[in-house]
């Protein structure tokens, strides 16, 4: 299959957020965008239950084997969502695919032919609040691919006012991009990315390294402002070196380095609120205890306000 932008569809505010989102990203890549909505067959416990009755057990059975939504109309809200974002978008070349299986595995397989992977932050899930549900969080710890998270709001899809109806207008992107750096082992995917994506976005790119503050800090000791100067100049002048050659590489890319003190997850989660996009970064880790996110990440998806870029790196 050639390459995409691939969008899980479920019907919910979040996914239809991430829709809008995807199809715009499909547009500045130049590339096809994947719809896909997953429906889960029938628990083989309830397709056998007698309350179910002769008829609906049938129905069921055909409609699974003939690999088609079991419900006639558990299809309408994916077309429908699929006929708007083609008006809306007709530069860009959709596909609509409904495939039975579970959520997480089917969007994880996906993911395999995908450029971008975008999900709704918690439109799989169910669960109100910041949280990313099971759905998100599997998917974006097992894809190599690049996983965005959106969530419906104001803020959902690149700083895009809502129209009268609730859909995400058409208008020019705003906001920096926002990444969070590793200065110890920057990585080329991860700074690849979040460049491409603020060139592609005609954006400031705002790159936010934080660094610890010396130990008397965590025992409430007075802080010592003159070390603390020394080792924010040098932190700063670290983050400038690693800059140096993306900037060369991306001369029309405004670069607007940050180097703080303290958490790096507050300081990108403040940073979020103006941001059209945060990135940051996870490390593939194959090992017999399975996948992870890493604290950082995992605390920026779960309360971000802007759309969350995690690229996956070694």
């Amino acid at each position: 299959m050639s390459r995409n932008v691939t969008v899980g569809l479920d019907g919910s505010p979040e996914s239809r957020a991430a829709a809008e989102w995807a199809a715009r990203e499909a547009k500045l890549r130049g590339l096809p965008l994947r719809l896909v909505h997953v429906w889960e067959p029938v628990p083989e416990p309830m397709a056998q239950a007698p309350l179910l009755g002769a008829e609906t057990q049938q129905h069921w059975s055909e409609r699974s084997e003939m690999g088609v939504p079991p419900a006639e109309g558990s299809g309408r809200i994916p077309r429908e969502t699929a006929e708007g974002l083609r008006l809306r978008h007709p530069g860009v070349h959709m596909d609509l695919e409904q495939i039975p299986g579970q959520p997480a595995e089917v969007l994880a397989e996906a993911a395999k032919d995908a450029e971008l992977v975008v999900l709704g932050s918690r439109g799989m899930s169910g669960i109100a609040g910041f949280l990313v549900g099971s759905v998100g969080q599997a998917v974006v710890a097992h894809a190599e691919q690049p996983v965005v998270l959106v969530r419906a709001g104001e803020q959902a899809v690149d700083g895009h006012a809502m129209d009268p109806s609730a859909i995400p207008s058409a208008a020019a992107l705003s906001g920096p991009v926002v990444l969070g750096l590793d200065t110890d082992s920057p990585d080329d995917t991860l700074l690849t990315f979040a460049f491409e994506a603020a060139a592609r976005r005609v954006t400031p790119l705002r790159v936010i390294h934080a660094w610890n503050p010396p130990p008397y800090f965590a025992y409430g000791l007075p802080a010592d402002a003159e070390l603390n100067a020394v080792l924010g100049k040098q932190d700063a002048g670290t983050l400038a070196e690693v800059l140096h050659h993306w900037k060369e590489k991306y001369p029309a890319v405004k670069v607007v380095e940050e180097s703080r003190s303290g958490s790096a997850a507050v300081q990108l989660v403040d940073a979020s609120r103006e941001a059209s996009l945060v990135v940051v970064g996870r490390r593939i880790r194959r090992s017999p205890i399975g996948a992870r996110i890493g604290p950082v990440t995992h605390a920026v998806l779960h309360h971000a306000t802007a759309p969350v870029a995690v690229v996956a790196h070694d």
